[in-house]
């Protein structure tokens, strides 16, 4: 988290600041935002790597005072106007289209501001598994299927316990029940209760229309945010036959096992 301050420099409402930020993902908070902002991105990565990176922001639900905007070269882009109220709403752009400005809006009051937003850097092709970049509702290919059980940030075998919709930020969030953990990169699903039972919650996009139904499911995905994001799902059955098929052939990208 890095926080700043407009009120260290109230003096010099024009002065322009800049900070780099080291890490791959973080927050930003500018309480009583003054001047501008200018945030440099600068992963301990090599700079070879720079141009296959994404970048991700969402800003704070009350995240208010500035505009931020994609800077490349002097020109401006806006990315997230003062005011908008976009629950949930995720804005992504290559490394290589710009860097972060953020310019305070003109207050008529003194009221307590605060301008902030979490960060993601990952890589293009982690990037485009996410919805904000492809067809979400989309089913997966075979082949697709077999490379997200490889790649993904959790995979579990599981049934859906019941969906709930948020219309507000056009997103369900399937309540999952897991019977086999093959793998999670956070805890987003654990044991709850005494029945020793292990639960979680994904999101996805409203506009899929998931429900609760009977049977077991693959679920894969990416985190994104601290949030679980769903990828590929399909019928646990259907799964087993993909992978016996690809195993038989030799084709199957990573070994794991389907029962």
């Amino acid at each position: 988290l890095s926080s700043l301050s407009g009120l260290t420099h109230e003096s010099h409402k024009k002065d322009v600041e800049q900070v780099y930020l080291r890490c791959s993902e973080g927050s930003i908070e500018w309480m009583y935002p003054t001047g501008a902002l200018i945030v440099n991105l600068r992963p301990n990565t090599s700079p070879a790597s720079y141009k296959h990176l994404t970048v991700c922001i969402k800003p704070f639900k009350d995240s208010a005072g500035a505009n931020i905007y994609l800077e490349k070269t002097g020109e401006l882009k806006l990315l997230v106007r003062d005011g908008d109220r976009s629950p949930s709403k995720v804005y992504c752009f290559g490394y290589d289209q710009g860097g972060l400005f953020i310019e305070a809006t003109p207050q008529q009051d003194i009221s307590r501001k605060i301008t902030g937003f979490q960060y993601e850097l990952m890589s293009k092709g982690i990037a485009s598994d996410l919805h904000t970049f492809s067809a979400p509702c989309r089913p997966c290919s075979d082949t697709e299927v077999l490379l997200a059980v490889c790649t993904s940030d959790f995979v579990i075998r599981g049934s859906i316990q019941d969906v709930t919709n948020e219309a507000e930020e056009q997103e369900s969030i399937i309540h999952v029940g897991v019977n086999k953990l093959y793998r999670q990169k956070s805890k987003v699903f654990q044991l709850t209760g005494e029945s020793g039972n292990w639960r979680g919650q994904i999101k996805t996009l409203l506009e899929c229309g998931v429900k609760p139904g009977d049977g077991d499911f693959l679920f894969t995905g990416r985190m994104h945010f601290g949030e679980a994001r769903l990828g590929c799902a399909p019928r646990f059955k259907d799964f087993q036959r993909m992978y016996k098929e690809a195993k038989d052939k030799g084709l199957n990208p990573c070994e794991i096992g389907p029962d």
